[in-house]
């Protein structure tokens, strides 16, 4: 398992204790681009968590800024976010 994927999965574990959790590693796309070049990684994370309930966008997104704390320093060059409340999630896997 890569490691990085497991630091960002326990941190966000932590945090946010969702009801879904999804990281893929895509760094490998992205060998040579300047962020890669100075270690950090690239990824992709669906979360389903009952802490976004009633917080905006921009506010899921702190949270898990907030969760990832130093990793984003380090591990993580660029990182997309798909923030669901469980109905959100739920609704949009319905259609």
């Amino acid at each position: 398992m890569n490691n990085r994927v497991d630091a960002i999965r326990a941190a966000l574990q932590e945090s946010l204790q969702p009801e879904l959790l999804e990281i893929y590693d895509d760094s490998a796309s992205h060998a040579g681009h300047a962020g890669a070049q100075s270690g950090g990684g690239h990824f992709y994370a669906t979360i389903v968590a009952d802490a976004f309930e009633g917080k905006t966008p921009v506010q899921r997104h702190q949270l898990v800024y907030r969760a990832l704390g130093d990793l984003l320093r380090s591990e993580i060059h660029a990182i997309s976010i798909k923030a669901f409340t469980k109905p959100e999630y739920h609704h949009k896997e319905s259609h």
